[in-house]
């Protein structure tokens, strides 16, 4: 976003609940007047100050600023907050988009919803904050072409997706960001898709070597990383080749034509495909269409109880998503035919 805004000459207004540069949307005025934005004394921030903590006076004000279509509200928070706080807000930019085509034909004015410190990783903060529903509120719940949720599982994804996502002319864009550094990794090295592959919101993120035995359908930073950097090995150890499919964004992947969307995920994969999502299990039911496939997918609420507190990695593993647990579920899974 700070690109963005360099590029635009400021057009990006932002702001958070007090959580300014640990969701690093402070990025987005890096090179633009420090401290608030104030009309007669410091005009030349792009940072708004808004109240402290309240996520859903902070979406109201930067939805209404976009509304104007002069300029685009970003605002952040922890996911777990500002997205069913936000989520009115946001429905109501969508919904006032949409009616003033009825009256001047011109694409849709930009609103960011960003949820910052997405999901088990945020451990540390307890189950109240690192909270796996926050991406159902607001996934595929939209009338189509009005708004577009990004899950972008490594650094590299994001530029991408979220280029896609102006490109796609959403009224709502709503990124899912983890709050830790991930690493940034060689994917031609792991063999594993560019990342500007994410930009076509579902895509192979990695090809069976030979004959896949299975596919696996990923979605969520923390859990895809376990996947690959964990998981991975360990199944090339046991024999197991699979493909794998990430879902960065279903919104962008039905923006796509017919023919490609139907080469990348069709029926017949969607009935071997088993889920791993760091999110809510519903999340997945667009790309799990068997009973085996669904019994055996992982989710943090697996195991039927909401998650404790503590170091990221360790709520991962308490959740069985960790490198590991994919991997003997996955072993499981084919164990009980499904797959191929």
């Amino acid at each position: 976003l700070g690109y963005l805004n360099e590029r635009s000459g400021g057009s990006i207004l932002l702001g958070a609940a007090d959580l300014l540069d640990s969701t690093a949307i402070s990025g987005a005025s890096r090179n633009f007047a420090p401290g608030f934005f104030h009309y007669g004394d410091n005009p030349d921030s792009r940072t708004l100050t808004m109240g402290g903590i309240c996520e859903d006076g902070l979406s109201c004000i930067l939805s209404g600023i976009s509304g104007f279509g002069k300029h685009c509200g970003a605002g952040a928070s922890y996911g777990a907050f500002i997205s069913p706080l936000g989520h009115i807000p946001a429905r109501v930019h969508a919904i006032s988009q949409q009616m003033k085509q009825e009256v001047h034909r011109s694409r849709y004015a930009p609103f960011i919803l960003q949820c910052g410190h997405a999901g088990m990783k945020t451990g540390e903060d307890g189950p109240t904050h690192a909270d796996p529903q926050a991406l159902q509120l607001h996934l595929e719940n939209y009338v189509p072409g009005t708004a577009v949720t990004l899950t972008p599982w490594e650094p590299q994804e994001i530029w991408p997706l979220v280029a896609a996502a102006f490109q796609a002319e959403a009224a709502v864009i709503v990124p899912f960001v983890t709050r830790p550094g991930e690493p940034v990794l060689d994917r031609e090295a792991l063999g594993l898709a560019p990342a500007s592959e994410a930009a076509k919101g579902v895509y192979k993120l990695r090809s069976a070597a030979s004959t896949a035995v299975g596919t696996i359908v990923l979605q969520g930073s923390g859990v895809a990383l376990a996947f690959v950097q964990e998981a991975l090995p360990l199944l090339t150890q046991y024999g197991i080749d699979l493909d794998v499919i990430y879902v960065a964004s279903p919104e962008l992947f039905d923006q796509l034509p017919q023919e490609e969307r139907d080469t990348l995920f069709n029926d017949q994969i969607a009935a071997t495909t088993m889920g791993i999502t760091g999110f809510t299990l519903p999340t997945m039911y667009r790309w799990i269409r068997s009973d085996i496939g669904l019994k055996h997918s992982l989710h943090p609420f697996v195991k039927g109880h909401y998650l404790g507190s503590g170091a990221g990695d360790m709520v991962i593993h308490e959740a069985g998503l960790d490198g590991e647990a994919q991997a003997r579920a996955i072993r499981a899974w084919l164990d009980d035919g499904g797959g191929n």
